[in-house]
């Protein structure tokens, strides 16, 4: 009986296996990553004033792109909507649902006819150029920023579609004093 000795794989041939083998997890783990952002979780910035005081420009926040395709927005969500309702993506506090009816009267929103109590509110809170009272169609959002007097949101614009909406703000990062969740 003669025995026959096994070849060893040369050095070259271990290391473009070795190669092989962390391209494919390098290139899986990037696949991954890309799809988990684009779909599931996303981190985005704050651009302007319209948020203040609760979002300043420069902030950054984990957006949540995966819950509004089980159920819609609530009263009070910090959305980004990115629709052509504007050119820019734009952070935003959903006020109004499908199906309400929204009045803005001597500086205070009504939804419903009910007074909306408002902590969050920076300045006074002016009609802007859209005709009020408005009732909201299925499929309408009404949006308005925090810093009432400079925000240019659904006053202006009009009612934001829910296919607009992007996700809801839910975390802020950076900078890491205000880390925490959103209210």
């Amino acid at each position: 009986m003669t025995l026959i000795k096994k070849e060893e794989p040369s050095n070259k041939k271990k290391w473009l296996r070795e190669l092989w083998s962390w391209s494919l997890s390098l290139g899986a783990a990037v696949i991954i990553s890309i799809t988990f952002q684009t779909y599931v979780y996303a981190q985005t910035e704050v651009h302007n004033v319209s948020m203040q005081n609760t979002l300043v420009a420069g902030q950054r926040l984990i957006e949540d792109r995966w819950s509004y395709r089980f159920h819609q927005p609530e009263y009070g969500d910090i959305v980004i909507i990115n629709g052509p309702e504007s050119e820019l993506r734009l952070v935003k506090r959903v006020i109004a649902l499908p199906g309400d009816t929204l009045d803005i009267r001597e500086g205070y929103v009504y939804v419903n006819g009910q007074r909306v109590e408002e902590s969050y509110v920076k300045g006074v809170t002016y009609k802007g150029s859209i005709e009020l009272p408005i009732q909201l169609d299925e499929g309408q959002l009404f949006v308005m920023g925090d810093n009432r007097e400079n925000s240019e949101d659904s006053r202006q614009m009009g009612p934001i579609a829910l296919s607009s909406i992007e996700g809801k703000a839910v975390y802020r990062i950076w900078p890491i004093a205000v880390f925490g969740g959103l209210e």
